[in-house]
């Protein structure tokens, strides 16, 4: 996990950038596809799996390296080819996990985060799920294991094979010809993304198109239909913690309230938004019919309170980085109160652009525990040794966050026009 966490101080600059660049773009071509409450709530989504990644926060039913050791019927050297090997099993392996997402109602739960943006940009997609607290994927490389393919080689490719699909998931790149052929492209993973009854469900590769063209599910993007993004059952939120779990909730209840046996049973494994009928008749649960005409999500927001929002966002962000940098120094239970403090702190302040008024309670907790944190140790993890006054920084960065969620709750004023600037 350390390795993990020292990988991510120079992946997340790179998104980082990349971010900026397609914003910056966006805004001199006059041509934006970023919302900013809505970018800010993809980005927190990124941080809250990240955070729960680099902490292990997963139960693993099987991993790789027991696989390989079980039932290789062969060792491999690390060549080439074999290279070549584990990136076609891992990028299949890959379609057929996201197909299961995409077929089945209780593994839709821990993806339903990635396309809950009723935009399409590079933010959406850093939504990628804390949900997913049950570790399975090992068992789709169950033929990479097989041909004995080395454990190192899966550990190094499978987060290159993650990041590489970080590009496409942009409006600004049309087609590219015979690369369309091949490779997942933005045209194609715009599709992916849409609700339109003529893409929903479509083009599941991840890094190869081939997948689709063989298995039936490839779309091509229509000039004649353009792609809108989203999901049919809005998510209604910017929190992503609320985001994850509204699926598994909803389904919850269903099986809680419907009268047959054999359904409540069931409801979990059928394809993904089956309801049982005695459930949809008496708790109906509002669906998206014209994908042309709806009313994105977009509560009361200030400019000053979007701005806040930014700062709330990068200052977590910055003391994520700090974890990640002082990693071993801080120590496996102490790093558990951390990643707690960062989720509170995402929870709160994603609460507050929902305008939900419980925001400032949570606000008040997380900075009474923050501020006991430093005023019993006298630094903030180990902060002090690396900047000068860091855990004073921290320390007066709970504060204002109290300030902020008492006005933005009950003392702010704005205008209509604010709320509908980005």
């Amino acid at each position: 996990m350390e390795a993990y966490a020292k990988a991510l101080l120079y992946a997340i600059p790179f998104f980082v950038l990349l971010l900026s660049i397609e914003i910056g773009y966006g805004f001199f071509v006059k041509n934006q596809k970023h919302r900013l409450m809505d970018s800010v709530s993809s980005i927190s989504a990124g941080l809250t799996n990240i955070i729960k990644d680099s902490l292990g926060l997963a139960v693993i039913v099987i991993s790789y390296p027991f696989l390989e050791s079980h039932v290789a019927l062969i060792s491999l050297e690390a060549t080439w080819l074999v290279w070549g090997i584990a990136f076609l099993t891992l990028d299949f392996a890959g379609y057929w996990n996201h197909r299961l997402s995409h077929r089945v109602n209780i593994f839709w739960n821990q993806h339903v985060i990635h396309h809950s943006s009723e935009e399409f940009n590079l933010a959406c997609a850093l939504r990628q799920p804390v949900s997913n607290l049950i570790g399975y994927f090992s068992l789709f490389l169950l033929p990479a294991a097989v041909l004995g393919v080395p454990s190192v080689v899966i550990a190094v490719l499978a987060p290159i094979h993650l990041f590489a699909q970080f590009w496409y998931h942009t409006q600004h790149i049309g087609k590219m010809g015979w690369v369309e052929y091949v490779l997942v492209t933005p045209s194609q993973h715009r599709v992916h993304h849409a609700i339109n009854p003529e893409y929903i469900d479509k083009n599941l590769g991840q890094i190869l198109c081939i997948w689709d063209r063989m298995f039936g599910t490839f779309q091509e993007e229509l000039k004649e239909v353009p792609p809108q993004y989203g999901v049919l059952k809005p998510v209604a939120t910017w929190n992503p913690f609320l985001i994850n779990f509204q699926h598994f909730w909803l389904l919850l209840q269903d099986a809680w309230r419907t009268r047959k046996i054999w359904d409540k049973c069931r409801i979990w494994f059928m394809p993904t938004g089956w309801r049982p009928l005695d459930v949809q008749e008496k708790f109906p649960v509002t669906i998206i019919n014209d994908v042309y005409r709806f009313n994105k999500y977009q509560p009361m927001a200030s400019n000053l309170l979007k701005g806040y929002a930014v700062f709330q966002l990068s200052v977590v962000l910055l003391l994520m980085m700090f974890m990640f940098f002082n990693y071993s120094e801080i120590g496996f239970n102490r790093l558990l109160l951390y990643g707690g403090f960062l989720f509170l702190s995402i929870y709160g302040y994603s609460a507050l652009m929902d305008r939900e008024k419980y925001a400032v309670g949570l606000e008040i907790f997380r900075a009474a525990l923050g501020i006991m944190l430093i005023l019993f140790s006298g630094d903030w993890f180990g902060i002090n040794a690396l900047v000068p006054y860091g855990a004073f920084a921290v320390l007066a960065y709970l504060v204002l966050t109290v300030v902020g969620a008492v006005y933005f709750t009950y003392l702010e004023k704005y205008s209509s026009l604010d709320s509908r600037i980005g």
